[in-house]
């Protein structure tokens, strides 16, 4: 990866997180003829209704098209958030303020959950609860997040509080941004071996992993399904698809609900600690207010920065991403401008067209997905219920079972139409951009 000087000439394209993380146990290499449960997906909800159903006795299989974690739960941010994107007010519009505080709720469930479980399961994962920052790209988007915080407070119990441009440097070393908010508990991970701790777990379950075996149709029969793959039939009793970003043509009512987009991320080379301790004084993890989002952060060793976002309207390759991520980065952080990036990579996420992770049964299929991109808490969660549900146990239900799942007409999960708002975003944010610089 080269042709541009911040690229290191041996730049890597594979995620930061999976330098030093061990390599997987070996696996078996060919799937089962039966089993009770058959799991599509090998990512964080795949792996917790897995461990879920193996644990409670059940045969347990998991089938992935690639090597088991290949997706987004190892080239994530490792940022972990409430979840859920549309406001206490969106909700109560849509499903009455009951419904609406429930939905809101689970996000900050789902959050509790994880370092409950990691600390349970004695994961070694560089969990912390450092906090967000997130920050404002104009001073009307620091009054508008300034007043949610408070209404947040006072409705939903979340600890949040305002910092005000004086006293950004305190928390973020920018001067690009016109204040934020401070999410006291929200939290970071590091995500492959979140993943690979996942893995090793639902292996001690008894869990069968098999990688490079794309399923390739799925038919009910009597009974249960059948579930063609690369390497032979399988017969289950209960299928659950947790492919969110990777969904395929296989299960196409499900493809129609979820809009895959890439997520691009690079990694710099180390830094000196005196830059770090001026970049992020607090550890804590970071996004703005941009409609194309940006989210970044320090490496849990603080060594090096992790810096994110979408970086185009069309989807491109990480050659092509690295160098204008640095740009970007470098917009926000010209202290960062003398140093190299080692690694640029990307993961796709699944958002939805109501911004809210859907869950449910399908003809028979269980499924959990589209995660809209705060998914390292909330697929996990999910999964696990999917788990439950799939044991018949009550404690299996959610606050999103039996959501209306949206879709648009006409569409078969190429979203066509991303490109232009991509675009229309990136000129917007742009221009709110500008014209809060001409306004200081």
């Amino acid at each position: 990866m080269t042709g541009h000087t911040n690229m290191m000439p041996d730049c890597k394209d594979s995620s930061y997180w999976l330098d030093g993380v061990p390599l997987p146990p070996t696996l078996p290499g060919t799937p089962l003829k039966f089993v009770d449960v058959a799991i599509i997906g090998s990512g964080y909800t795949g792996m917790h209704a897995a461990i879920e159903t193996a644990r409670a006795g059940r045969s347990t299989m998991v089938l992935d098209a690639e090597d088991p974690g290949w997706g987004c739960s190892t080239r994530n941010g490792g940022q972990i958030s409430t979840s859920i994107k549309p406001s206490l007010e969106k909700l109560s519009a849509k499903y009455g303020p009951e419904r609406a505080r429930a939905i809101r709720k689970e996000g900050e469930t789902a959050l509790e959950w994880i370092e409950e479980f990691v600390t349970a399961e004695g994961i070694d994962c560089d969990f912390r609860r450092n906090g967000r920052y997130h920050a404002a790209h104009t001073p009307q988007h620091y009054d508008e997040i300034a007043r949610d915080a408070e209404r947040l407070r006072k409705q939903e119990g979340i600890e949040a509080h305002p910092v005000p441009r004086a006293e950004q440097r305190g928390e973020l070393g920018s001067d690009v941004y016109h204040g934020g908010v401070v999410f006291a508990r929200h939290a970071s991970i590091n995500p492959a071996k979140y993943h690979r701790g996942l893995l090793s777990l639902a292996m001690a379950a008894g869990v069968h992993v098999v990688g490079d075996c794309a399923v390739t149709a799925l038919r009910r029969e009597a009974g249960g399904f059948v579930l063609v793959t690369a390497k032979g039939e399988v017969r289950a009793r209960d299928v659950i698809v947790a492919t969110n970003g990777y969904t395929t043509g296989l299960t196409p009512w499900m493809q129609r609900r979820v809009i895959p987009i890439g997520s691009y991320v690079i990694a710099t080379e180390p830094l000196p600690k005196d830059v770090m301790d001026e970049l992020f004084p607090t550890d804590r993890i970071a996004s703005d207010t941009c409609k194309v989002v940006y989210y970044y952060r320090a490496s849990p060793d603080r060594q090096r920065v992790l810096f994110g976002g979408r970086v185009s309207a069309n989807e491109t390759d990480t050659t092509v991403s690295g160098p204008k991520l640095f740009a970007d980065m470098c917009r926000i952080f010209p202290q960062l401008e003398p140093y190299k990036v080692t690694h640029s990579w990307m993961g796709r996420v699944a958002y939805t067209f109501d911004e809210l992770a859907h869950t449910g049964v399908h003809d028979g299929v269980h499924y959990a997905m589209g995660y809209c991109g705060s998914g390292v808490s909330m697929a996990g969660y999910l999964g696990r219920r999917l788990g439950q549900k799939v044991l018949g146990l009550a404690e299996g239900k959610t606050a999103f079972d039996g959501l209306n799942n949206p879709t648009r007409p006409f569409y078969t999960g190429n979203p066509w139409f991303l490109p232009a708002v991509v675009a229309w975003y990136r000129r917007t944010d742009r221009k709110q951009r500008e014209r809060a610089e001409v306004v200081q």
